[in-house]
């Protein structure tokens, strides 16, 4: 009977701590949702339109620098801890984004937000390894992606609501509560069994060349268009850094980012194919939408659907990853989904103005279906393939590697698309004359639909164009996997 209360007392405690992670994904996922919502709002009272772009940006680059370090320090000095400090950074950074009274002083608080949720968001995949077997991971996976779904469904609507009827400001005090109830979650409900190490050694140069290297990356990236001479220097500084930073983790003893995972070829795989997929993921959700405003007249909701249908097929799919890792090598799984990804892609090279409607909301359900396995999958082996002691830091990595292949990639197709418009303008066009087009509001136009059209649509072939070398890159990374056997 003691055994019995003992393991039931362990179960309840375990889905305690599972709904704090859930709460917690909902909670940094909806983040970006809702706060896109709010923008116009934002940048109109704060009179922010020149530093607009830095409000997510922010975000991103302090969440992207401290995914790695986290994850480290979580192998190190505990999950729960380490999960503690990231949600009430978070909360803070909420609390004094709401409270902000300067475009300077939100674009602030944001970045301090992002380091909260550089802890919270690997780690929530981290902490259900540490709960959860090897066969159940992947389906407990899929239940705490339908926080993901939940919060890209439901997000904008909030996020509408509460500009509507309150302010702007109320889209980030809503986070506010949820935080103080995770924190007390974890505080009463989450205890773990760590081995303290009184001789712990923390790779600061392996922490700075990676901060410089993250830095200079993802700055480059927002100057790529308007200051392409200082993305070139900032690229170069950024290579030199990477290469500083392997040079540092080759020759340390207890690394940031330790080598001895990447000797797995396999696991090298799961971590790029994660990040060039997820840059194949923000080329449709960005320009699947435009696409459908600015050649078709769709409305911005029903453009916006394009992406719900995704966001659903990806949580259906991924409840079935555990199964299929259980009877299919992994690399047959991954190269046959990307074929279809690739037969869709294709498509819309060649796709003229008579390209059905429907066939956008198809390629994207596929999609779902295909990012919603895969990257899943990607998920539950990184963290299946590394010693115990390295679980947090593998996760990490996965992570950082998914932010990345959005951020840089959605620079790139925005430079593709504005230089391939640029290069097509006929004689007395003015590039802002095409910019004003792409709106499914735009009801009168100054210049001739006929001569627009053509341009925007082959700006849009090139960006697929893009998407479809990335998917055959992928294609022949997984094919060379060496793994030839289902894994266990």
């Amino acid at each position: 009977m003691n055994e019995e209360n003992k393991h039931t007392q362990n179960d309840n405690r375990r889905w305690i701590i599972m709904t704090a992670v859930f709460i917690a994904t909902f909670m940094t996922s909806v983040e970006v949702t809702i706060v896109t919502t709010a923008l116009p709002s934002i940048i109109s009272e704060l009179h922010g339109l020149a530093y607009q772009s830095w409000i997510m940006s922010a975000y991103l680059l302090t969440t992207a620098i401290t995914t790695p370090i986290y994850g480290k320090l979580a192998d190190t000095l505990g999950r729960r801890n380490v999960f503690q400090w990231g949600v009430i950074v978070f909360t803070l950074g909420s609390l004094l984004s709401g409270l902000s009274p300067s475009i300077l002083i939100l674009i602030l608080s944001r970045a301090i937000q992002g380091i909260g949720a550089g802890a919270v968001m690997p780690l929530t995949f981290t902490i259900i390894a540490d709960n959860f077997s090897f066969k159940q991971r992947a389906n407990i996976l899929a239940f705490n992606n339908t926080a993901w779904g939940l919060s890209a469904l439901v997000g904008p609507l909030i996020g509408g609501f509460l500009v509507d009827h309150l302010s702007w400001h109320w889209v980030f005090f809503v986070n506010v509560p949820l935080g103080v109830l995770v924190a007390l979650m974890v505080w009463l409900g989450y205890h773990e069994q760590i081995a303290r190490n009184p001789h712990l050694m923390i790779d600061w140069w392996g922490i700075a060349w990676l901060a410089i290297c993250l830095v200079a990356l993802l700055i480059a990236i927002q100057f790529l268009d308007n200051v392409p001479w200082l993305a070139l220097g900032l690229l170069i500084i950024a290579a030199i850094s990477f290469a500083r930073l392997v040079h540092q983790e080759r020759r340390f003893v207890d690394p940031l980012m330790s080598p001895k995972m990447f000797r797995s070829k396999t696991f090298t795989i799961q971590i790029v194919t994660a990040m060039i997929l997820s840059g194949v993921l923000i080329g449709y959700q960005v320009y699947f939408p435009i696409w459908l405003q600015s050649l078709y007249r769709v409305s911005a909701t029903g453009a916006g659907l394009v992406v719900t249908s995704s966001s659903i097929m990806w949580l259906v799919a991924s409840f079935t990853v555990g199964t299929l890792i259980a009877k299919f090598v992994p690399k047959w799984i991954a190269t046959s989904l990307i074929l279809v990804l690739l037969v869709g892609y294709v498509s819309l090279i060649f796709a003229g103005q008579s390209f059905p409607v429907w066939a956008f909301y198809v390629i994207a359900m596929i999609n779902g279906v295909g990012m919603g396995i895969i990257i899943s999958m990607n998920t539950v082996l990184s963290q299946h393939l590394v010693p115990t002691n390295m679980v947090g830091s593998a996760t990490s990595i996965l992570t950082l590697g998914r932010s990345l292949g959005q951020t840089v990639m959605s620079g790139i197709y925005g430079a593709i698309l504005t230089l391939a418009i640029r290069l097509q303008l006929p004689d007395g066009m003015r590039f802002s004359q095409v910019n004003a087009v792409i709106s499914a509001k735009q009801t009168t136009t100054a210049v001739s639909r006929a001569v627009v059209d053509p341009i925007i649509l082959t700006s849009l072939h090139m960006v697929f164009l893009v998407v479809v070398i990335m998917l055959l890159i992928v294609l022949v990374i997984n094919l060379l996997d060496p793994n030839k056997k289902i894994v266990k």
